[in-house]
């Protein structure tokens, strides 16, 4: 399967993409490469902050916004599964993102939208990811309402006792740390399948599968770097959601941009 990227070239019959800003030679990644990707997203947020903390404070306020609903309609239980659920859409949400820093990478002025994607079948490709994205997402909502009821013996616990009982209590600490792990794992899972795949979907030519397979293919290959990319991003967000939201609207957007260089400087080494 042939894959295209903007800037292909056409040598002995086959596409061969044109990394401007990757290391195209296919090499591992060293373990430097994830603080190489922060300093360079971070650089990027600099050239047009107004844009991309904006974007940021959008993201987040709507996150923020469906917390405060669940705490006021007595689903105080599934907080911790909307932070589940921002891990698992955030790199979708980070498109704009990922347009901001190809138009930057181009020489072109910083801009979110419109995005110019590849080719006419990838904002496809993308809902198709999207639509696994929901199911996880769905799946997670249900295990942690399983978690739930199994640690609460089926019991209904008041909005302003949960915490207490989540962080105080025998069976809401094992509920915590059981719901932490199963949340990890299939944090981690999509993590897996999104890392390479969504800005690779906005900027080449080619289908959700291979895209996937890409990023299987480059934690297969540079399982360190890639796990020390993975940690920092759940770091850099834990520290977000710490300061109530505010760093968060930061973090979002550094990430992502970083995550656009991740993708340049990954396509370089598989």
């Amino acid at each position: 399967m042939q894959v295209k990227n903007r800037n292909d070239k056409l040598v002995f019959g086959v596409y061969m993409a044109d990394m401007t800003t990757s290391d195209t030679s296919s090499s591992s990644l060293t373990m430097d490469a994830p603080w190489r990707w922060l300093g360079a997203g971070f650089r990027d947020l600099l050239k047009a902050p107004h844009l991309s903390l904006g974007y940021g404070i959008l993201v987040i306020g709507g996150g923020a916004g469906l917390i405060y609903l669940l705490w006021k309609t007595g689903y105080a239980s599934l907080i911790p599964v909307v932070f589940g659920c921002f891990a698992i859409f955030g790199p979708l949400l980070a498109v704009g993102l990922y347009e901001m820093s190809r138009r930057i990478e181009a020489g072109e002025p910083p801009r979110l939208f419109p995005v110019k994607f590849a080719g006419p079948r990838s904002p496809m490709q993308l809902a198709y990811i999207g639509f696994f994205l929901m199911f996880a997402a769905l799946v997670w909502m249900r295990l942690a309402m399983l978690l739930y009821a199994l640690f609460s013996n089926g019991n209904y616990i008041p909005i302003d006792q949960f915490m207490s009982f989540a962080i105080s209590t025998g069976p809401g600490l094992g509920m915590t740390f059981v719901g932490t792990l199963v949340g990890g794992f299939i944090a981690f899972a999509i993590y897996l399948l999104t890392v390479v795949s969504v800005p690779m979907l906005m900027n080449e030519r080619t289908d959700f599968f291979s895209a996937i397979g890409v990023g299987l293919k480059a934690v297969n290959q540079n399982f360190g770097a890639m796990l020390l990319w993975a940690w920092l991003i759940a770091v850099i967000t834990a520290a977000g959601v710490a300061t109530f939201f505010v760093g968060l609207a930061i973090a979002f957007p550094l990430l992502g941009h970083a995550s656009w260089h991740a993708y340049r400087d990954i396509r370089g080494s598989v």
